[in-house]
């Protein structure tokens, strides 16, 4: 729903395009928006100028349930955030300890 949501302006929001955005074959994005659409979050509709293309659209129950689902993700980020940032951290320091620095010299990770 997130990705349908965020599509660039301009990219039509079809299956394709889904199935592009999440780096997946098409087949499994019309897996999901069926699953979606039995769920009542999106709908298909035909593009007006070309009948024969299935557009995509969330409804408002879609819509909202991705505010709610937006509002606890950033409720945890701002949680877990810090934690995560010092695992990541962490990380990156594991790697240049094994590598050699992999940044530049004087730059924060």
């Amino acid at each position: 729903m997130l990705t349908l949501k965020g599509l660039p302006h301009g990219m039509r929001p079809s299956i394709g395009a889904l199935a592009e955005r999440l780096r997946i074959q098409h087949h499994s994005a019309v897996e999901l928006v069926n699953r979606l659409a039995q769920g009542g979050y999106v709908e298909r509709g035909r593009a007006g100028e070309d009948r024969r293309a299935v557009l995509l659209s969330l409804t408002r129950k879609g819509e909202k349930i991705l505010q709610q689902l937006s509002i606890a993700h950033r409720s945890e980020l701002r949680v877990q955030g810090p934690a995560l940032i010092a695992a990541l951290r962490r990380t990156i320091q594991r790697s240049r300890n094994r590598k050699g620095s992999a940044w530049p010299a004087g730059s924060k990770a």
